[in-house]
């Protein structure tokens, strides 16, 4: 037998987050970009919905898996509402049940909106769950690529949906997929999600799919759907000078936050940019549990909860070599780059590209990456100087204006091709000195 397959007697880490889908990957709507929806495939003539019994044994391994006083559920698709409010009713009674004393049970649940309705918005406020939205920007740009099965446009109701949350006082943050339609828009994605639809807390997701037919992380062609790494790097750029200037403290950006948790020293907190990943598998509907949500593959598939003990299936050779090559395999020109602190070379998903001297396991949004992080190198120092001198890090919005005023003649003076004063390390015309591309959609306020 390959050891490979085989259950090691390595300890479990103490503390893991489950992604479970309970409908596997069915869901109402059919986003042209949507890498789960082929995971149909894998379970032919399944009808796709987690048993009591399932639910039962997930509840009760899960929690007895866990070594810390807080876990959270998970619960994601697909379309993971499709399942019906008595099953999550039922969940709820089964973590009270296993809950063990002291232990602070969260639920998240992802959702599109569109099933959203006063019923399901009691139940979230009477059980505090955290709702994360997918929305992709104002109409225009949500639309693009994201429609129900007939291609109709779903925006009215994911909107009416986020009006739901707000009127039962739900807490809510929002998803948002920054793909090749949306991309060189930043300022009205951003701008939407927080005037209009009101996130405080607000996640940008780089879509890089795959080119293929079979729907696994094969190949090193992507989609024209994707966005490219120059245009990721550009867009959160964008969005972090108006964010520096006027949100810090009162809209929570992830990747902004991540970058201030490892420019202070500590770990990112993000599986993407861990040293290591192998912490977040996810459990499809029948208790498959796979490595992770982007590897939801047969060779990636470590066993069946019904089979063998969460615990045990954390704990295994083959789930800990998973989240091992991810440091493993990174390549020379990502252990010698100064940003390896933050980035950790991004998601293994998305390594497709040969670095400079021909060396494979680069991260498809490497320049983006590299180019964004030397931007905010220096806003995240003044930000982490204020907090450690125990004052507040939205200082940043006072203190940054001032200093660029006092650079403002070495701007003036800069040629395109030198250093940026700033210090970033880039050109000037790749730092403050670039010229600002943005779009502007129809009627709204053109960027100068």
């Amino acid at each position: 037998m390959d050891p490979m397959t085989e259950s090691a007697k390595t300890e479990a880490p103490p503390a893991f987050h489950v992604m479970a889908k309970p409908r596997g990957p069915i869901c109402n709507l059919g986003c042209d970009y949507c890498y789960y929806l082929s995971k149909e495939r894998l379970y032919p003539g399944s009808q796709f919905r987690m048993t009591p019994e399932i639910l039962e044994a997930y509840t009760r391994q899960y929690i007895e898996a866990q070594r810390v006083p807080e876990i959270t559920f998970g619960w994601q698709g697909g379309e993971p509402t499709l399942m019906g409010l008595d099953f999550f009713r039922l969940a709820i009674e089964l973590q009270e049940k296993y809950r063990k004393p002291g232990m602070r049970i969260i639920n998240a649940l992802q959702t599109n909106g569109t099933t959203l309705n006063d019923e399901w918005c009691q139940f979230f406020r009477d059980h505090n769950f955290l709702i994360g939205i997918s929305i992709d920007g104002p109409r225009e740009l949500h639309d693009a690529y994201r429609h129900d099965k007939a291609g109709n446009s779903v925006f009215d109701k994911v909107m009416r949906g986020v009006e739901l949350l707000k009127k039962y006082n739900v807490e809510f943050n929002v998803l948002c997929t920054v793909h090749a339609a949306n991309a060189e828009y930043p300022l009205d994605v951003y701008e939407f999600l927080r005037d209009e639809v009101g996130a405080q807390f607000i996640q940008f997701i780089p879509i890089v799919e795959r080119d293929n037919e079979t729907g696994f992380q094969e190949g090193t062609k992507v989609t024209k759907r994707s966005v490219t790494g120059r245009q990721y790097g550009y867009f959160l750029m964008d969005i972090f000078d108006e964010w520096v200037q006027r949100d810090v403290g009162r809209v929570f950006v992830q990747i902004f936050d991540v970058a201030l948790a490892a420019w202070a020293g500590l770990r990112p907190g993000l599986c993407v940019f861990e040293e290591t990943c192998g912490t977040a598998p996810i459990l499809e509907h029948n208790g498959d549990l796979y490595a992770c949500d982007h590897f939801v593959e047969p060779k990636y598939l470590v066993g069946n909860i019904m089979e063998t003990p969460l615990v045990e299936l954390m704990g295994s050779e083959k789930q800990r070599q998973f989240g091992l090559a991810k440091r493993d395999m990174l390549p020379r020109y990502c252990r010698e780059c100064k940003y390896r602190f933050v980035c950790n070379g991004g998601c293994p998903k998305n390594r497709i590209l040969r670095t400079p001297d021909g060396e494979p396991g680069l991260n498809y949004l490497c320049e983006g990456y590299r180019t964004f992080f030397a931007y905010i190198d220096r806003p995240m120092r003044i930000m982490v100087n204020e907090l450690r001198a125990g004052r507040s890090p939205t200082n940043i919005m006072y203190i940054l204006p001032r200093e660029d005023a006092k650079l403002s003649r070495e701007f003036a003076r800069a040629g395109r091709n030198d250093p940026c004063p700033c210090g970033s390390g880039l050109k000037f015309k790749y730092c403050h000195g670039r010229r600002r591309r943005t779009k502007r959609l129809t009627g709204r306020r053109e960027r100068r």
